[in-house]
């Protein structure tokens, strides 16, 4: 329990620390975000703000993971490495992409070929690694079961889970890059999706079936609980660090680097801690977001017509007229919501032992 505050704190200060000092060295290289012409006018005052921030969550989460393990002395978890891994992966084919976008000055980055292979190596070793590693009690930091709230009768075989982790791992990492497109939006919402997570991992610790008999009580058969827990506190304190740089108004934008990276880190909790399907719901206001814009596609294909003002979801408000700092924070209040039921369902499998 100590490592998951030692990692958050730690975490946090350096976020809080670091952010202003990339700041200054992206201001000082010009390294600045550009703004599409089809988006809101309104947008159109943030160009130049330095992007690429992202990077600054990822190595305070790193290191707050680090600093923690140094501290207690403890061993990393092959679940925890392996989410890292995920998130630093991602993370760099964003920074790949955010890159580009600045040297070659233009909205558009990485090609969509080029980024789709970056982000299915770094999923597809995920997911394959995830099911080696066993403990001593044979289990690996994934199953190729389906999961809820925990895993389910279901067992998808080793490739189709591959498949399946692969979607998941995309659905996650693009709802996030689709909801930052506001000041603090993204960020203030993966505080929350990761403090569910610090819980989550706490409450499997606690109830893991490596010290629960199965036999008397509901148990959670997931490897590494409580290190999972410490890498989601580390999550969630980076985040909190760099959302007091980026609340509105923004001094600096995580860009595709911070929004992929944020994303894999929830498939990666989820895939490990056997919440998959719940993880929908703990990231709802991602989902919400993702599906404005699938409604939207999808429905101009067909009728020629828009069901929203303009898509993701967020910009369909701000056309309305309304401020960016209320839609951000009713968009929160959603996103806390939509934990808070994931959580009571969390605890509603556990009381009835499903």
């Amino acid at each position: 329990m100590r490592a998951v505050l030692l990692s958050g704190g730690i975490a946090l200060v350096l976020s809080l620390i670091g952010t202003p000092l990339a700041i200054r060295i992206l201001v000082k290289r010009g390294y600045g975000q550009l703004i599409r012409d089809d988006g809101p006018q309104g947008h159109h005052s943030k160009r130049g703000t330095p992007t690429m921030g992202g990077a600054v969550i990822i190595l305070a989460a790193l290191l707050g993971y680090a600093g923690a393990k140094a501290i207690t002395l403890e061993r990393p978890s092959a679940s925890a490495i392996l989410v890292l891994y995920l998130m630093a992966g991602l993370g760099l084919v964003g920074f790949v992409d955010d890159f580009i976008k600045i040297v070659k000055q233009r909205s558009l980055g990485l090609r969509a070929k080029a980024k789709l292979a970056g982000q299915s190596f770094v999923g597809i070793s995920f997911a394959v690694l995830a099911l080696q590693f066993k403990d001593s009690r044979g289990v690996t930091p994934a199953s190729t079961h389906l999961s809820f709230v925990t895993d389910t009768a279901l067992d998808l075989t080793p490739v189709v889970f591959v498949i399946w982790a692969y979607i998941l791992i995309a659905g996650h990492s693009n709802g996030v890059n689709l909801t930052d497109g506001l000041d603090g939006l993204a960020t203030g919402a993966s505080v929350i999706v990761f403090g569910a997570y610090t819980f989550i991992g706490v409450w499997q610790h606690g109830q893991s079936c490596a010290y629960v008999s199965s036999a008397s009580s509901a148990c959670y058969d997931v490897r590494d609980p409580l290190d999972l827990a410490i890498v989601a506190a580390a999550m969630m304190g980076s985040c909190f660090g760099f959302l007091w740089w980026n609340t509105s108004p923004a001094k600096i934008f995580m860009g595709d680097t911070g929004s992929l990276a944020l994303g894999g880190a929830l498939a990666g909790l989820a895939i490990c801690t056997q919440t998959e399907l719940l993880s929908a719901l703990i990231g709802g206001l991602f989902l919400i977001i993702s599906l404005s814009v699938i409604i939207q596609v999808g429905f101009f294909k067909m009728t020629g017509k828009r069901v929203f003002r303009m898509a993701p979801l967020q910009h369909h408000f701000e056309l309305k007229g309304w401020p960016e700092v209320l839609i951000v924070v009713r968009f929160w209040i959603i996103a806390g919501l939509c934990v808070i039921l994931a959580i009571g369902i969390f605890y509603a499998g556990w009381v009835t032992g499903k």
